[in-house]
């Protein structure tokens, strides 16, 4: 099964649309939402040149922002 990670923050628009994407493709995702339970430290050690969210990982390869995961999806149709 398809698993993916979604680094967000609150008020983010494309975070949202990335969730709502990833639910649309029927793919499990955590959120990682850096003002919940996770720091921009550990964003920045996953993703080092992180300068904004979303950053999306599926099955643990590194997508980007949201318009890389349209991409991504356009890709594999």
């Amino acid at each position: 099964m398809t698993k993916a990670i979604v680094w967000t923050n609150l008020g983010c628009h494309f975070c949202e649309m990335a969730k709502t994407l990833l639910k649309q493709k029927g793919i499990e995702y955590e959120e990682r939402n850096l003002a919940k339970d996770w720091k921009t430290e550990q964003l920045l050690e996953a993703v080092p040149n992180a300068r904004t969210v979303p950053q999306i990982f599926v099955d643990n390869k590194y997508i980007g922002n949201y318009d890389n995961l349209v991409e991504y999806f356009n890709q594999k149709h």
